[in-house]
C-alpha cells in the first residue's frame, strides 16, 4: 500500500510540472526532492551534492556532446544531397523507385548523426522536393521519411544508447553492436512496405525511372566515399575493438570536420553554429540525466525499485505478459514525453524489475529504444511529426495518418525481437 501511495504521489507530481511546462529536468528533481521529503527520513541536501557528482563525472558521458557535435557540423555539410544523388541511380528501378532513398539515406546519416531528428530533418530537405518535383505520393514519401527517420536512434552511434547505457551502466559498446542487426531489420521492413504499397497502388506511382548505365552509377558512387569513411572509422574502430566509444566519437568530429572542410561548408558562421547546437543539445541532456539521477537516488532511499520488483515478480506475469505491458505503458509514456526523458525516467525504475525477469538489459536497451522510436511518430508530442510540420506544412493529424503504417512496422519489429532475443543479442555474443 505504501509503494502505492508513493507512485501515485510520484505520478502526480511529475506530470503536474511537466503539463505545467516546466523544463524535464527541473521536474526530476523537484520530484526526487518531493520523494526525500515525504517518504524517507534522508536529509535530500545531504545526498543531492555527491548524487549530482557521481552522475556527471563520468567519462562514457563525454562521448554525448562529441557525437551530437558531429552530428550538427554534418547537418550544415553537402552530404545528404550527395547521398540522393550518389543512391538514386541504385534504387529508382525497383518497386516503389525513389521512395527507397528516405529509408537507404536515413539509415546511411543516421550511422553518422546519433540523432532522429537530424536524420529527419537532413534527408527531408533533400528527398522531399525532389520526391514531389517527380509526381510520388505524398503518403508514401511523408510516410517513409518519418518512419526512416526514426532510424537516427537505434542505429549506432545513438545519442539515446549512450543515455541508456549510462542510466543503466551497461557497456555502450556492446549496445553500439547490438544495435545493428535490429536497424538493418528496419530498414529491410520500410523498403519491403514500400515495394506493396507501390505495387498496390500502381496509378499513384509516377513512371519508372529511366536506367542509368553501369557506369555512370559507378561514378556516383565517389559522392558516398565521405559517409562511408566516416561510418568505417566510427563503428568500425568500435566494432574492432581499437577504440572506445568516446574515442570513436572523437575521430567522428575530427572526419566530419574534414568532410565539412572538403564540401567547402566549414564557414566560420557553420562552425558556430554547429559548436553552440551542440553545446545546447548536450546541455539539457545532461541536466535530464542529473535530474533523473536524482530521483533514482531518492526512489533507493525509498525503496520504491525493489517493492515494484518485486511486485512484478510474484504478479506471475510471463516474459512475454511482462513486454507486453511494458510496451503499452511506454506508447502511453510517448504521447507526452521525449525519447531521451523516457529512457531517463523509467529505466530505474523498471530495470530492476526486468533483470527479476531474466532479461537481458542488452536486449532491453534495445527494445527500449525501438519503443522510443514510437514515441517519435505517436502525436501530439511525436518530434519527428515536428520536423516533418516544419518541412512540409502540414498539419500534425495528417501528417500522423501517413506515418501509421510504419508505428505498425515498429510494434511489429518488437514483437520479431521478442521471439527471436538473437536479433539483438547475437551479434554481442559473436563479439565478445
Amino acid at each position: 500500500m505504501d509503494s502505492l501511495i508513493q507512485v501515485v504521489t510520484l505520478l502526480f507530481v511529475l506530470f503536474l510540472l511537466l503539463g505545467l511546462g516546466v523544463w524535464v529536468g527541473v521536474s526530476l528533481l523537484i520530484s526526487g526532492l518531493v520523494v526525500f521529503m515525504v517518504f524517507t527520513p534522508t536529509p535530500a541536501d545531504a545526498i543531492f551534492a555527491t548524487t549530482m557528482w557521481s552522475a556527471s563525472a563520468n567519462w562514457t558521458l563525454t562521448a554525448l556532446p562529441l557525437f551530437i557535435w558531429m552530428g550538427e557540423i554534418l547537418y550544415r555539410t553537402r552530404l545528404a544531397e550527395d547521398l540522393f544523388s550518389g543512391l538514386a541511380p541504385w534504387l529508382g528501378r525497383l518497386p516503389g523507385g525513389l521512395a527507397h532513398v528516405n529509408v537507404v539515406g536515413c539509415g546511411i546519416f543516421a550511422a553518422v548523426s546519433g540523432s532522429s531528428a537530424a536524420t529527419t530533418a537532413t534527408i527531408g530537405k533533400i528527398s522531399l522536393p525532389e520526391l514531389s518535383k517527380r509526381g510520388y505520393d505524398d503518403r508514401l514519401t511523408i510516410g517513409s521519411l518519418a518512419g526512416s527517420g526514426t532510424l537516427g536512434l537505434l542505429i549506432p552511434p545513438s545519442v539515446v544508447m549512450i543515455v541508456y547505457g549510462v542510466a543503466a551502466q551497461v557497456s555502450i559498446n556492446r549496445l553500439f553492436i547490438a544495435g545493428v542487426v535490429p536497424g538493418l531489420m528496419l530498414m529491410a521492413m520500410f523498403s519491403s512496405y514500400i515495394v506493396i504499397w507501390s505495387l498496390l497502388n500502381k496509378g499513384k506511382m509516377p513512371p519508372r525511372e529511366a536506367r542509368v548505365p553501369m557506369l555512370e552509377r559507378l561514378r556516383g558512387m565517389k559522392l558516398l566515399i565521405p559517409v562511408v569513411g566516416l561510418i568505417f572509422c566510427v563503428i568500425g574502430s568500435i566494432y574492432a575493438g581499437v577504440a572506445t566509444a568516446t574515442e570513436a566519437a572523437a575521430l567522428g568530429v575530427m572526419g566530419s570536420l574534414i568532410i565539412a572542410a572538403l564540401g567547402r561548408s566549414l564557414t566560420k558562421s557553420a562552425f558556430i553554429e554547429a559548436l553552440v547546437g551542440a553545446t545546447r543539445t548536450s546541455a539539457m541532456i545532461g541536466f535530464i540525466l542529473l535530474g533523473a539521477a536524482f530521483l533514482t537516488s531518492a526512489m533507493s532511499f525509498s525503496g520504491l525499485p525493489s517493492d515494484l520488483a518485486q511486485v512484478i515478480s510474484s504478479s506471475g506475469l510471463s516474459t512475454y505478459g511482462l513486454i507486453a505491458v511494458l510496451t503499452l505503458f511506454f506508447i502511453l509514456l510517448g504521447c507526452f514525453l521525449d525519447g531521451i526523458s523516457i529512457v531517463v525516467l523509467t529505466t530505474s525504475v523498471v530495470l530492476p524489475s526486468v533483470i527479476a525477469a531474466g532479461i537481458d538489459p542488452i536486449w532491453f536497451g534495445i527494445y527500449l529504444i525501438i519503443v522510443v522510436e514510437m514515441a517519435q511518430i505517436t502525436p501530439p508530442l511525436g518530434f519527428n511529426l515536428f520536423v516533418i510540420q516544419g518541412l512540409t506544412n502540414r498539419s500534425i493529424f495528417e501528417i500522423t495518418r501517413m506515418v501509421v503504417p510504419y508505428f505498425l512496422l515498429l510494434v511489429m519489429a518488437v514483437v520479431l525481437l521478442t521471439l527471436f532475443p538473437s536479433i539483438a543479442t547475437g551479434l554481442v555474443d559473436l563479439s565478445y
